[in-house]
């Protein structure tokens, strides 16, 4: 048994190496951090992480997937404020202190469909080092709500 021992363990490895790699390719995923909240759920959100991705964020899409969102990544917390300018779908917004724990939800956010630049602006009443953007519904649907502690790593 002793001598068969590292062909066993070449052969768990050789054979375990696809499936591993198989499930964390899925190409659909890529560069997505997947956030997980209380109840269990993942939401894969892309990063905004930059001043050009927060200023363009979710603006001109079409749709958003039930499991998907925009994670907004800031350098230094401050009550950051959203608006909904040039963004044709309905959202969710919520504000994360640097310990990721909901500190505001703004749900059901409407589009705007003003031209000029006097669309409402969203804000929390602390100050947010994150902001997560799901599909209008989302937050309730989830049971996310003020005090809630989600998880995640950004790469």
């Amino acid at each position: 048994m002793q001598r068969h021992r590292p062909l066993i363990l070449f052969l768990v490895l050789l054979f375990s190496f696809p499936c591993y790699t198989l499930a964390g390719n899925d190409p659909s995923l890529s560069g997505l951090v997947p956030i997980t909240l209380p109840g269990g759920a993942i939401i894969h959100a892309e990063l905004a992480d930059t001043p050009q991705k927060r200023a363009t964020g979710l603006m001109y899409r079409e749709h958003l997937d039930a499991d998907r969102g925009m994670l907004f990544m800031f350098t230094q917390a401050q009550a950051w404020v959203f608006w909904m300018k040039n963004t044709k779908i309905s959202l969710d917004l919520i504000w994360m202190n640097e310990k990721k724990q909901i500190i505001h939800i703004e749900q059901n956010v409407p589009i705007c469909t003003r031209t000029d630049d006097s669309c409402p602006q969203y804000r929390p009443n602390e100050e947010a080092l994150y902001v997560l953007e799901l599909a209008a519904g989302r937050a309730e649907s989830l049971k996310l709500q003020r005090g809630s502690k989600l998880q995640f790593r950004i790469p």
